[in-house]
């Protein structure tokens, strides 16, 4: 994934910075990064922040685990929540 690519998935998300250099997704949404070198693929889920420098993603999970992973490796993400659904049945249930 180019560097280009990378931004505008982070600014669709409306991802911000925090005062210690932090990219941070708005309160209920996550990332999944989709990583891959030689042959193996790597999913690294429940992305609540991320840094970026010198051509490596520092990504950081709700569980408090740190990723270390070359951007050029990087070739999709997936945005997770941020959309409330209404409250409603469910499809197969009465009541």
């Amino acid at each position: 994934m180019t560097e280009d690519m990378l931004r505008t998935v982070l600014d669709t998300a409306s991802v911000t910075t925090d005062p210690e250099g932090w990219l941070r997704l708005p309160e209920g949404q996550l990332l999944t990064l989709y990583v891959a070198h030689d042959g193996v693929s790597l999913n690294i889920a429940k992305v609540e922040s991320l840094r970026i420098a010198h051509g490596v993603i520092r990504a950081r999970s709700i569980k408090g685990e740190s990723f270390f992973v070359a951007r050029e490796d990087l070739f999709a993400v997936s945005v997770d929540g941020g959309t409330k659904l209404a409250a409603g049945r469910k499809a197969g249930f009465l009541g």
